[in-house]
C-alpha cells in the first residue's frame, strides 16, 4: 500500500518538475523576444499566472491518472482536476484575447489630433474582446457541465427541445438581445466610437465606454450618463466628432438701433486674432434681425473642438459686451417709457351729455329702423281709452 502512495508522490514530483521546467523555458524565451517585440512583454505579464496554473493542474491530473492508489477517489479527483483544467484553459484563452487586443490597441493612439480611425479601431476591438471573453466563459461552463454523467444523459432531450427552448429564451431575453445586437450595430457601423463627443438625451458629453448592452457618457460636469445601446439605434443624437472635431458656434446679442455693425466687426477680428482658441477658419458678424426695437447681431466663430469652441464663444461674448459698454454706450439695449402729468390732463367729457347717434335712436333713419320692431305693438292713448 505504501508503495502505491510512494509511486504517486514520485509521479507528482516528476509532473511538477516538468511543469516548472516548461514554465522557466517559456519565461526565458519571452524575455528574450520582449527585447525586440512589445507583444512578448504583454504576453508574459498577462498570461503568466493562467499558464502556470494550467501546467500545475495538468501535472497533478497526469499523476492521479498514472499512479493514484485508491480507485474510489481516483474518479472523483480525476473529474475535479478535469474541471480545473477546463477553468485554467478558459482563463489562459481569455488572457490571450486580452493580449491580442492590447497589442492591437497599442498601434493606434487616440491622444493625437487626427484620431478618428484610431477611435474606431479601439471601439471595435474592445467590443470584440468582451464578446470573445463571454463566448469563452460560456463554452467553459458548458464543458464543465458535460463532465457530469447526468448532464450528458439529458443532453439528447435538451437538444431535442432546443427549438422550443430557444424561442422561450428569446422571448424572455428580448430586451437583452436587442441591446446586444444594437451594441454590435453601433460598433461595426461606425456610428459611435469611444471618445466621440455627442449630444444625447439633452446632455453633452464624451463617450467613455461602449459595451454590448449600454453606453456610458462622461458629461461635461463630471456626471456619468448610462444609456442602453438601443437608444442610439432608435433615437436621433448628435455626433460632433463623426468626421472631424472642428465646429462652428454662434454668439447672439440684442442691441439698440444706435449700434454700428462695422465697428463691431472690426473689433471682432481684433479679438479672435489675439486668442489661440480661434482656429482661423471663420469669424463673421451679421445682423440677422431688426424688429421690436432691437437689432440682433449674430457672430459666428470656429474652433478645433467642442471644449475650445465653448471657451471661445464665452470669450467673444464677454469681449463684445465690454466693448459696447465702453465704446458705444448708446447701443446698449434700453426700454423707453413715456411719463405724463396726471394733474395737467383735461377730464374726459360725460358720454351721457354728448349727442348720441345709435342704431335705433338719434336720427330719422334710426327711428325708422326701430319702427320695424315696434309696429306690431298697439299703442293705446288715454283719449282713445275714454272714447
Amino acid at each position: 500500500m505504501w508503495d502505491g502512495w510512494l509511486d504517486f508522490a514520485i509521479a507528482t514530483l516528476v509532473g511538477i518538475a516538468v511543469g516548472i521546467v516548461v514554465a522557466v523555458v517559456a519565461t526565458i524565451v519571452l524575455a528574450i523576444v520582449a527585447r525586440r517585440r512589445r507583444w512578448a512583454g504583454v504576453l508574459s505579464r498577462q498570461s503568466r499566472a493562467p499558464f502556470r496554473m494550467l501546467l500545475l493542474v495538468v501535472a497533478l491530473w497526469a499523476a492521479v491518472r498514472a499512479a493514484f492508489p485508491d480507485d474510489t477517489w481516483r474518479g472523483i479527483l480525476d473529474q475535479l482536476l478535469t474541471i480545473l483544467i477546463i477553468a485554467a484553459s478558459a482563463w489562459l484563452l481569455a488572457s490571450l484575447v486580452v493580449v491580442a487586443t492590447d497589442v492591437a490597441l497599442g498601434r493606434y493612439r487616440i491622444d493625437v489630433p487626427d484620431n478618428r480611425v484610431a477611435r474606431r479601431i479601439r471601439t471595435q476591438t474592445l467590443v470584440v474582446r468582451r464578446l470573445a471573453i463571454a463566448i469563452i466563459v460560456i463554452i467553459g461552463i458548458g464543458a464543465v457541465l458535460l463532465t457530469f454523467d447526468a448532464v450528458r444523459a439529458i443532453g439528447a432531450s435538451v437538444l431535442a427541445s432546443a427549438g422550443i427552448a430557444s424561442i422561450v429564451a428569446g422571448l424572455a431575453a428580448q430586451s437583452v438581445l436587442a441591446n446586444v445586437f444594437a451594441g454590435l450595430q453601433i460598433v461595426f457601423s461606425d456610428a459611435l466610437r469611444v471618445d466621440d463627443v455627442v449630444v444625447a438625451d439633452g446632455e453633452w458629453g464624451r463617450v467613455g465606454e461602449i459595451t454590448l448592452s449600454y453606453v456610458v457618457l462622461d458629461l461635461w460636469d463630471d456626471r456619468r450618463l448610462v444609456l442602453p445601446c438601443t437608444y442610439f439605434t432608435t433615437t436621433p443624437f448628435e455626433n460632433w466628432t463623426r468626421r472631424g472635431s472642428e465646429l462652428l458656434g454662434a454668439v447672439e446679442m440684442d442691441l439698440d438701433w444706435n449700434v454700428s455693425p462695422d465697428r463691431m466687426r472690426e473689433h471682432l477680428h481684433e479679438v479672435v486674432a489675439a486668442t489661440e482658441l480661434w482656429d482661423g477658419r471663420t469669424a463673421v458678424l451679421q445682423v440677422t434681425d431688426a424688429v421690436a426695437g432691437y437689432v440682433r447681431v449674430r457672430i459666428l466663430v470656429t474652433a478645433k473642438d467642442a471644449p475650445t469652441l465653448f471657451d471661445l464663444r464665452c470669450l467673444v461674448r464677454e469681449a463684445m459686451v465690454t466693448w459696447v459698454q465702453r465704446t458705444l454706450p448708446d447701443a446698449v439695449p434700453v426700454q423707453r417709457v413715456r411719463m405724463t402729468d396726471a394733474a395737467g390732463t383735461a377730464p374726459a367729457d360725460d358720454p351721457a351729455a354728448r349727442p348720441h347717434d345709435g342704431l335705433f335712436t338719434g336720427s330719422v333713419e334710426a327711428e325708422r329702423r326701430a319702427s320695424t320692431f315696434t309696429n306690431a305693438i298697439q299703442i293705446v292713448r288715454e283719449s282713445d281709452a275714454e272714447r
